[in-house]
Protein backbone atom coordinates (compact mmCIF):
# COMPACT_ATOMS: atom_id res chain seq x y z
CA UNK A 1 0.00 0.00 0.00
CA UNK A 2 1.12 3.52 -0.89
CA UNK A 3 1.89 5.83 2.01
CA UNK A 4 -0.83 7.88 -0.12
CA UNK A 5 -3.54 5.54 -0.28
CA UNK A 6 -2.78 4.41 3.71
CA UNK A 7 -3.24 8.12 4.72
CA UNK A 8 -6.12 8.34 2.58
CA UNK A 9 -7.50 5.02 4.52
CA UNK A 10 -6.35 6.20 7.71
CA UNK A 11 -8.30 9.78 7.43
CA UNK A 12 -11.59 8.51 5.81
CA UNK A 13 -11.59 5.39 7.88
CA UNK A 14 -11.30 7.91 11.38
CA UNK A 15 -13.84 10.56 9.89
CA UNK A 16 -16.35 7.57 8.44
CA UNK A 17 -16.38 6.25 11.93
CA UNK A 18 -16.79 9.42 14.41
CA UNK A 19 -19.11 11.31 11.72
CA UNK A 20 -20.76 8.65 9.78
CA UNK A 21 -20.60 8.01 6.37
CA UNK A 22 -22.62 10.32 4.17
CA UNK A 23 -21.88 13.01 6.68
CA UNK A 24 -18.39 12.99 5.42
CA UNK A 25 -17.83 14.27 1.92
CA UNK A 26 -14.25 13.64 0.24
CA UNK A 27 -13.22 17.20 -0.33
CA UNK A 28 -12.87 16.95 3.42
CA UNK A 29 -10.93 13.49 3.29
CA UNK A 30 -8.51 14.99 0.42
CA UNK A 31 -8.43 17.88 2.81
CA UNK A 32 -7.27 16.07 6.03
CA UNK A 33 -5.35 13.68 4.30
CA UNK A 34 -3.38 16.38 2.31
CA UNK A 35 -3.23 14.54 -1.07
CA UNK A 36 -4.67 15.76 -4.11
CA UNK A 37 -7.74 14.83 -6.05
CA UNK A 38 -6.16 13.13 -8.65
CA UNK A 39 -4.14 11.39 -5.95
CA UNK A 40 -7.70 9.82 -4.26
CA UNK A 41 -9.46 9.01 -7.35
CA UNK A 42 -6.41 6.91 -8.20
CA UNK A 43 -6.52 4.81 -5.22
CA UNK A 44 -10.55 4.96 -5.20
CA UNK A 45 -12.50 5.62 -8.18
CA UNK A 46 -15.48 6.46 -6.29
CA UNK A 47 -16.32 7.01 -2.58
CA UNK A 48 -18.28 3.95 -2.70
CA UNK A 49 -14.54 2.50 -3.05
CA UNK A 50 -13.30 4.77 -0.36
CA UNK A 51 -16.47 2.88 1.67
CA UNK A 52 -16.06 -0.62 0.96
CA UNK A 53 -12.39 0.09 1.36
CA UNK A 54 -12.82 1.35 5.05
CA UNK A 55 -14.96 -1.60 5.94
CA UNK A 56 -12.60 -3.92 4.70
CA UNK A 57 -10.05 -2.57 6.72
CA UNK A 58 -12.20 -2.96 9.70
CA UNK A 59 -12.79 -6.50 8.60
CA UNK A 60 -9.37 -7.33 8.77
CA UNK A 61 -8.59 -5.74 12.09
CA UNK A 62 -11.65 -7.57 13.67
CA UNK A 63 -10.67 -10.72 12.30
CA UNK A 64 -7.08 -10.70 13.38
CA UNK A 65 -8.56 -9.81 16.91
CA UNK A 66 -11.07 -12.36 16.86
CA UNK A 67 -8.24 -15.12 15.71
CA UNK A 68 -6.02 -13.69 18.45
CA UNK A 69 -8.55 -13.88 20.77
CA UNK A 70 -9.60 -17.78 20.36
CA UNK A 71 -5.69 -18.47 20.45
CA UNK A 72 -4.30 -20.67 22.69
CA UNK A 73 -7.68 -20.90 24.54
CA UNK A 74 -7.58 -24.21 26.95
CA UNK A 75 -11.31 -24.88 25.71
CA UNK A 76 -13.75 -23.78 23.00
CA UNK A 77 -15.64 -22.10 25.64
CA UNK A 78 -12.60 -20.15 26.68
CA UNK A 79 -12.68 -19.20 23.20
CA UNK A 80 -16.04 -18.45 22.95
CA UNK A 81 -16.05 -16.08 26.34
CA UNK A 82 -12.64 -14.64 24.76
CA UNK A 83 -14.02 -13.09 21.72
CA UNK A 84 -16.88 -12.16 24.05
CA UNK A 85 -14.38 -10.07 26.20
CA UNK A 86 -12.62 -8.69 23.16
CA UNK A 87 -16.13 -7.47 22.02
CA UNK A 88 -16.59 -5.98 25.47
CA UNK A 89 -13.55 -4.34 25.17
CA UNK A 90 -13.94 -3.04 22.13
CA UNK A 91 -16.83 -1.23 23.37
CA UNK A 92 -14.94 -0.03 26.59
CA UNK A 93 -12.71 1.82 24.45
CA UNK A 94 -12.62 5.52 23.60
CA UNK A 95 -14.34 7.17 21.52
CA UNK A 96 -16.61 3.85 20.59
CA UNK A 97 -19.33 4.82 18.11
CA UNK A 98 -20.78 1.39 17.88
CA UNK A 99 -20.49 -1.43 15.57
CA UNK A 100 -19.18 0.07 12.00
CA UNK A 101 -20.93 -2.37 9.89
CA UNK A 102 -23.90 -1.57 11.52
CA UNK A 103 -23.73 2.10 11.51
CA UNK A 104 -23.23 1.71 7.41
CA UNK A 105 -25.90 -0.77 7.16
CA UNK A 106 -28.54 1.82 8.46
CA UNK A 107 -26.90 4.63 5.79
CA UNK A 108 -26.80 2.56 3.38
CA UNK A 109 -30.44 0.09 3.54
CA UNK A 110 -30.24 -1.25 -0.64
CA UNK A 111 -29.14 -4.77 -0.17
CA UNK A 112 -27.66 -4.30 -3.68
CA UNK A 113 -25.19 -1.16 -2.79
CA UNK A 114 -21.72 -2.49 -2.42
CA UNK A 115 -21.27 -1.01 1.37
CA UNK A 116 -24.52 -3.15 2.29
CA UNK A 117 -23.39 -6.25 0.64
CA UNK A 118 -20.02 -5.76 2.16
CA UNK A 119 -21.24 -5.23 5.80
CA UNK A 120 -23.53 -8.51 5.05
CA UNK A 121 -20.52 -10.35 4.21
CA UNK A 122 -19.00 -9.68 7.76
CA UNK A 123 -21.68 -10.46 9.13
CA UNK A 124 -22.27 -13.85 7.55
CA UNK A 125 -18.26 -14.76 8.13
CA UNK A 126 -18.90 -13.35 11.92
CA UNK A 127 -22.09 -15.83 12.30
CA UNK A 128 -20.01 -18.41 10.74
CA UNK A 129 -17.13 -17.91 13.38
CA UNK A 130 -19.18 -18.43 16.30
CA UNK A 131 -21.28 -21.19 15.13
CA UNK A 132 -18.08 -23.08 14.35
CA UNK A 133 -16.82 -22.28 18.30
CA UNK A 134 -20.30 -22.97 19.60
CA UNK A 135 -19.79 -26.72 17.83
CA UNK A 136 -16.40 -27.36 19.64
CA UNK A 137 -17.81 -26.77 22.48
CA UNK A 138 -20.80 -29.44 21.88
CA UNK A 139 -23.70 -27.29 21.33
CA UNK A 140 -26.24 -29.44 19.81
CA UNK A 141 -27.68 -26.55 17.97
CA UNK A 142 -24.79 -24.02 17.66
CA UNK A 143 -26.12 -22.22 14.82
CA UNK A 144 -29.13 -20.74 16.85
CA UNK A 145 -26.91 -20.00 19.37
CA UNK A 146 -25.06 -18.36 17.27
CA UNK A 147 -27.54 -16.16 16.38
CA UNK A 148 -28.30 -15.38 19.69
CA UNK A 149 -24.43 -14.42 20.42
CA UNK A 150 -24.75 -12.24 17.27
CA UNK A 151 -28.13 -10.83 18.46
CA UNK A 152 -26.40 -9.97 21.91
CA UNK A 153 -23.22 -8.14 20.46
CA UNK A 154 -25.64 -5.88 18.27
CA UNK A 155 -27.60 -5.24 21.67
CA UNK A 156 -24.41 -4.25 22.85
CA UNK A 157 -23.06 -2.32 20.21
CA UNK A 158 -25.88 -0.40 20.06
CA UNK A 159 -26.45 0.41 23.51
CA UNK A 160 -22.51 0.67 24.44
CA UNK A 161 -22.25 3.99 22.74
CA UNK A 162 -25.24 5.76 23.98
CA UNK A 163 -25.02 5.03 27.38
CA UNK A 164 -22.57 3.48 29.95
CA UNK A 165 -20.76 0.47 28.57
CA UNK A 166 -19.35 -0.62 32.00
CA UNK A 167 -23.55 -2.25 33.00
CA UNK A 168 -23.52 -3.12 28.89
CA UNK A 169 -21.14 -4.91 28.89
CA UNK A 170 -21.73 -6.89 32.17
CA UNK A 171 -25.12 -7.56 30.12
CA UNK A 172 -23.77 -8.69 27.13
CA UNK A 173 -20.89 -11.05 28.82
CA UNK A 174 -23.71 -12.52 31.28
CA UNK A 175 -25.79 -13.31 28.02
CA UNK A 176 -22.94 -15.14 26.33
CA UNK A 177 -22.35 -17.16 29.95
CA UNK A 178 -26.28 -18.24 29.69
CA UNK A 179 -25.81 -19.20 25.88
CA UNK A 180 -22.80 -21.46 27.35
CA UNK A 181 -24.55 -22.54 30.39
CA UNK A 182 -27.86 -23.81 28.39
CA UNK A 183 -25.62 -26.12 26.26
CA UNK A 184 -23.36 -27.63 29.73
CA UNK A 185 -27.58 -28.22 31.06
CA UNK A 186 -28.15 -29.78 27.61
CA UNK A 187 -25.52 -31.45 27.53
CA UNK A 188 -26.00 -33.16 31.06
CA UNK A 189 -29.69 -33.80 30.58
CA UNK A 190 -28.56 -35.72 27.47
CA UNK A 191 -26.54 -37.60 29.35
CA UNK A 192 -28.24 -38.45 32.25
CA UNK A 193 -30.82 -40.12 29.23
CA UNK A 194 -28.05 -41.73 28.25
CA UNK A 195 -28.62 -40.07 24.35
Amino acid sequence: MSEARARLLTTASRLFYSEGLHSVGIDRVIAEAGVTRATLYRHFPSKDDLLVAYLSEADRAIRAGVEAARTGQASAADAVRAVAGSIADGIRSPGFRGCAFLNAAAEYPDPAHPVHRTVLAHRGWFLDVVTELLARTGETAPEPAARHFVMLRDGAMAAGCLTDPAPVCETFLLGVEGILKYRDAAVAGQAARGD
